[in-house]
């Protein structure tokens, strides 16, 4: 693999870093870097800035108002990105939903959809999830009667992720049974202020309520809102989520992570000079950028196979787990960095230290990622 980048990559860099450097405000900087959670308000201000200059929807081909970046592309801007302590991914209905529609939709729904979720009128929130149908998520219940030209839905989904500050949720609902769980499974879109949403929001430790319960007592939704053919949502969930997974191992911010908690060890005075100076502490630095090395690497591969027409396939799990069980591993040394200031209760590394403990298992759990790459991968 050729990791040496073109003229033409090294100009595009420069280019998103003057983009960043205008586009960041000093103050949102300062938050992203500590840790700190962002305003939606400053959260809209970067996504406007995106749209604006044609590049929030960094993976859409540029017929449907996305940039049209080849993978490389995108890579490059996610590491500058990173290093500039710029806000997070883009909105979810953009990089998890807009390559679905794009891939499966009918050409009404692109026409009416990816243009509103592309400038953000549209917010959209992702239903998967059921009590007791988690990683298993084939073993989903929430039910789909057709009536006429529209779904019935009833049934429940959890830990939907701002659901009650979404428009829209894209969700899975079974229209029947059968021998193979996957089989009967079918990908609507639902109006989340429609008759019958009930929306709970559930309080997590740090008292943020970021997650919701969605109850679903017989909803409407039209068949214009199916996408694709009934009983073939698992072939699109699962495209789905291999968009999901290469986003959630978050290297490049990992990365940047590493460099944070440098300064933050370096503060840190112990009898012998800094934390930083601490072999057992230095070790365990060490492990963990040697791993986010490995990942990136593994990053460009991905990212070469993509530009060689390919998708993020298997490999996203493998992204996934390395780059959650980095993430997990960095706040931890960022909790031992802070010292004692780590044990307020709303200390910025505690937060992130209890909140990175979901990483492993959202988006499928890590042993369920496993068992992807020992059969896809490895053939066993």
């Amino acid at each position: 693999m050729d990791l040496t980048l073109s003229a033409e990559d090294e100009t595009f860099r420069g280019e998103v870093r003057a983009f960043l450097r205008d586009a960041v405000p000093s103050g949102v900087r300062d938050d992203v870097r500590r840790g700190a959670p962002l305003s939606a308000a400053a959260r809209d201000a970067y996504h406007k800035a995106l749209y604006d200059r044609g590049w929030a929807a960094q993976s859409w081909p540029k017929e449907y108002g996305g940039a049209g970046w080849s993978p490389i592309q995108r890579l490059i801007f996610d590491q500058e990105a990173s290093a500039a302590w710029a806000p997070g991914a883009a909105l979810p209905g953009i990089f998890m939903l807009g390559p679905i529609l794009i891939a499966f939709g009918s050409d009404e729904q692109k026409t009416r959809l990816l243009p509103r979720t592309l400038s953000g009128e549209i917010r959209w929130a992702q239903g998967y999830s059921e009590p007791g149908s988690g990683s298993d998520l084939a073993s989903l219940q929430t039910r789909a009667v057709r009536d006429g030209d529209a779904y019935r839905v009833s049934g429940q989904k959890i830990w939907i992720t701002h659901a009650d500050r979404s428009d829209m949720m894209f969700t899975l609902v079974r229209t029947s049974t059968g021998a193979v769980k996957q089989q009967g499974i079918t990908f609507v879109l639902l109006d989340l202020h429609a008759p019958g949403v009930t929306i709970r929001p559930i309080t997590l430790l740090d008292n943020a309520a970021e997650i919701c319960e969605v109850f679903l007592d017989d909803v409407a939704v039209p068949l214009v809102n199916r996408v694709g053919e009934e009983g073939e949502g698992w072939t699109y969930a699962t495209r789905l989520l291999e968009h999901e997974r290469s986003t959630v191992g978050n290297v490049n911010r990992a990365r940047a992570a590493c460099t944070r908690i440098r300064e933050i060890a370096a503060e840190q005075r112990t009898g012998n000079g800094s934390l930083l100076d601490d072999p057992l502490f230095a070790e365990k630095l060490a492990r963990v950028e040697i791993r986010l090395q490995a990942a990136t690497f593994m990053q460009l591969r991905v990212a070469a196979e993509a530009a060689a027409g390919g998708r993020p396939g298997p490999a996203s799990s493998l992204l996934k787990i390395i780059g959650t069980e980095v993430a997990q591993e960095i706040t931890h040394l960022a909790m031992t960095a802070s010292g004692s200031a780590a044990l307020a209760k709303a200390s910025l590394e505690t937060t992130s230290y209890f909140d990175n403990r979901k990483l492993s298992i959202f988006s499928g759990s890590n042993e369920i990622q496993r068992n992807i790459v020992a059969k896809r991968i490895l053939g066993l």
